[in-house]
């Protein structure tokens, strides 16, 4: 019976959930903004109290994998990465657009494009495109959203459900009869199936090399000189 904690940090959500077979089994998180660093161990702890499970009991570790927060990501794989070599346990990559998609296609069960938006500042979003299997139909990319956006779909009059924290701010622009909201947003919930399914699969990540995927540099302010 596989035993999997997975940890979703790649927003202001810290998130932290057990699995067992596929199933959550307990969730804890916070939105108090970016907390990761001082609350993520504490979640992970609160988890494993609520069923009375420890680390050792854990067949393997998934961590949200990105693109998303530089800092949060960085946060979540050092704490995946701590455990799984203390305890040699294997380490699943999971990408967050992806684990959005599918967590809004399992809710939706239409036959649309899903296309998750992890905000980026300003109008740019990280986002991506898949169908109702999970099957990716446009790789991940940095998109700056204006009101054509997505014109090239919405002009052959296929639905496009929008999900995830970049979702909101877009709305105002996205005024097409075709394109819909959903409230899904990040949550370590939404990695259990998937983490299961790469266990399985023997899907599992080199722990020493392993990098998130920030997709771009992180945005870093040089202070003023003082005079």
């Amino acid at each position: 019976m596989t035993k999997i904690l997975c940890i979703e940090t790649a927003t202001e959500i810290c998130s932290v959930s057990l699995s067992h077979e596929g199933k959550t089994i307990a969730l804890a998180e916070t939105d108090k903004g970016f907390s990761h660093a001082s609350t993520l161990t504490i979640l992970i702890q609160k988890c494993l109290d609520e069923v009375n499970l420890t680390l050792n009991d854990l067949d393997a570790v998934a961590l949200s994998q990105g693109p998303g927060s530089y800092t949060g990501l960085r946060i979540g794989v050092s704490v995946a990465k701590g455990i799984c070599y203390a305890l040699d346990k294997p380490m699943i990559a999971i990408d967050t657009l992806e684990a959005l998609a599918w967590a809004c296609a399992n809710e939706e069960k239409q036959d649309v494009h899903y296309c998750p938006m992890i905000d980026a500042r300003r109008m740019e979003v990280y986002t991506a495109m898949y169908n109702l299997q999970n099957e990716e139909e446009q790789s991940v990319n940095a998109l700056i959203v204006e009101t054509n956006a997505f014109e090239d779909i919405f002009s052959k009059e296929e639905t496009i459900i929008f999900c995830g924290n970049g979702a909101e701010k877009c709305k105002p622009l996205l005024t097409s009869s075709f394109a819909k909201f959903s409230p899904i947003i990040c949550s370590a919930k939404h990695l259990s199936f998937l983490a299961k399914k790469y266990f399985d699969e023997g899907k599992f990540c080199d722990v020493a090399y392993f990098s998130p995927l920030y997709y771009k540099s992180p945005n870093i302010t040089i202070p003023r000189k003082i005079l």
